[in-house]
């Protein structure tokens, strides 16, 4: 099930909508945190709507569905927190060589976040606007997953039933500004503080079946990066050091996670400038496209200026 948050001229007003063959169907809700706070009752109402139209021939299908291409994406979701882990190491091994050093010996007993600013986020095909305090604006190609409910102490194998959805993730970054935190030994705080996008769509488990592995909350689907078309990052999530059932248990450990809070993989290995250039660039300038593309999670394309 694929899930959007959308809007029609002239009001632009975003809506949550069920994404069906090219088709958005309306939903009779706010937006689609309140649908994910709402519980499986509500889930399984949404499912009853994509069954009986998946069972319709397309001429028989809701008369109030709405063609991808006259809608305006924006953000699935509002998230109600934001956690960014560190989970790949490839790029955790890449950013530490940078400063002439080894992986700590601590990044291999547990997996580690930090939290990032939940509000500053942008949708599909929004401009992002460089914060005028950095020179060094980078991507970060992630995979984040939405939490569908409440739970504390969550172990890594029941982590699976505490995901409502999974999404596309761009963490962007002013690594000059995170380079200075860093050496401060606080941070990333500012670096990361201005923007981050989500997109376009909330895609559930279900969808992903095909691709499971033996891990929980990984998936055999290539991830891939471009800058202005031109294809600059690949990995593949199955890749993933930590899985995203560990990653659950370490963010629910000692205290409750809630529906609507969002979980960021952190950056695949070569999924952003710093590691390509070895932290010295070129890095992004005003007018760039970044287009962030997941294997059955779509494409996320923004220009930055």
């Amino acid at each position: 099930m694929r899930l959007v948050s959308y809007s029609t001229a002239p009001s632009f007003t975003p809506q949550p909508g069920l994404l069906l063959d090219e088709r958005v169907i309306p939903l009779p809700y706010s937006n689609l945190l309140e649908i994910i706070q709402a519980g499986e009752t509500v889930w399984r109402g949404v499912n009853a709507i994509l069954d009986r139209q998946q069972g319709q021939r397309p001429f028989e299908r809701l008369d109030n569905s709405i063609p991808l291409v006259e809608i305006r994406l924006h953000a699935p979701i509002q998230p109600i927190s934001l956690r960014d882990f560190y989970a790949f190491e490839g790029h955790v091994k890449a950013a530490f060589g940078n400063r002439g050093r080894q992986i700590p010996e601590e990044w291999y007993q547990f997996p580690v976040f930090y939290f990032s600013n939940p509000m500053p986020v942008f949708g599909p095909d929004e401009t992002v606007p460089i914060p005028g305090y950095t020179q060094e604006m980078d991507y970060e190609l992630e995979i984040a997953c939405v939490i569908g409910k409440a739970g504390i102490d969550i172990p890594p194998e029941k982590a699976e039933e505490y995901i409502f959805a999974y999404t596309i993730l761009n963490d962007w970054s002013a690594r000059d500004i995170q380079r200075l935190e860093m050496r401060v030994g606080l941070g990333p705080a500012k670096g990361k503080d201005f923007a981050f996008s989500l997109g376009p769509w909330l895609v559930t488990p279900d969808d992903l079946l095909v691709r499971h592995t033996d891990r929980p909350g990984v998936y055999n689907i290539d991830m891939k990066a471009m800058v202005n078309g031109v294809l600059k990052s690949q990995g593949n999530l199955k890749d993933i050091h930590y899985s995203f059932g560990d990653l659950i248990a370490r963010a629910s450990a000692g205290t409750s996670i809630y529906p609507g809070e969002v979980i960021g993989s952190g950056t695949v290995s070569s999924g952003c400038l710093l590691e390509l250039t070895q932290g010295q660039g070129p890095w992004l300038q005003p007018g760039d496209r970044v287009t962030l593309e997941i294997e059955h999670l779509g494409k996320l394309s923004n220009q930055i200026q």
